[in-house]
């Protein structure tokens, strides 16, 4: 690790250890319950103890978040292009995709059940749902903020559609594509976990969504915490994945990615 990444990691750190004692401290001199409000190291040994569960849950859910994810991405890009053909076609329909952003995924969720079943292809559908619109809302106003002067050399230059679309205005919506695929990793766990709570009972092995609910009607506060702290690291690695990716592509060419 070089120096400047150690400057980095060096803060939240000790930021974190500073919390935990406080938290640990708190708990064991107020005499907290654990079933209300578990010290550290508690969690740390309810996640220990039910490693080999909390670890099967988050690649299930890992697998519908991904699934949510990559669906959300290439549609999201698609839906964008074709909203960006025309002022009309975007004056129609992107009022519509703000359905997406604004319905409740709970309440549907039962919808998700009926149509595709219980279990994985639901759940998909939830992480897909929640973490679309973000990719659309950038993209899309990436897609809008080409100079015109470079459109105008396009054109001048007899340039098609898609060649336009291909060499100008998708290179120059990355940075905001990027940023909507943020977001959307984000949003794709969570869109899973909540699509979890309703459609996630199938006969494979359960999500973290099923493991917090189960740890909540046991009471067992403990095991709730590290499932939700594995759905977190679930979700910091996938928005890592696409961080790293997006920061490779973009490095040589804008200036928002330089020096990362």
């Amino acid at each position: 690790m070089n120096r400047a990444a150690l400057r980095a990691a060096v803060p939240p750190l000790v930021a974190l250890v500073v919390l935990l004692t406080l938290w640990e401290g708190a708990v064991r001199l107020l005499e907290v319950p654990r079933w209300l409000v578990p010290p550290p190291s508690a969690i740390g040994a309810a996640g220990a103890q039910e490693a080999s569960s909390l670890l099967g849950a988050a690649l299930t859910t890992g697998r519908s978040a991904l699934v949510g994810f990559g669906l959300s991405a290439v549609l999201g890009v698609l839906v964008a292009v074709l909203l960006a053909s025309s002022r009309m076609v975007e004056r129609a329909l992107y009022p519509y995709t703000l359905f997406l952003q604004t319905v409740p995924i709970v309440a549907i969720a039962p919808l998700l059940v009926l149509w595709f079943g219980p279990g994985p292809r639901a759940v998909a559908v939830s992480s897909f749902i929640v973490s679309l619109f973000p990719v659309i809302a950038n993209t899309l106003t990436g897609l809008r903020s080409v100079e015109p002067s470079l459109r105008d050399m396009f054109r001048l230059y007899g340039a098609r559609r898609l060649a336009t679309l291909w060499k100008l205005e998708l290179p120059a919506a990355m940075p905001h594509l990027f940023t909507g695929l943020r977001i959307a990793s984000g949003l794709a766990v969570i869109g899973a976990i909540v699509g979890e709570f309703v459609a996630g009972f199938s006969e494979g092995s359960a999500g973290l969504g099923i493991l917090v609910l189960s740890a909540y009607r046991q009471l067992r506060t403990d095991l709730l915490f590290a499932a939700v702290l594995a759905a977190s690291g679930l979700g910091l690695v996938l928005f890592g994945v696409v961080s790293l990716t997006g920061a490779r592509l973009l490095r040589r060419w804008h200036p928002s990615a330089q020096g990362t």
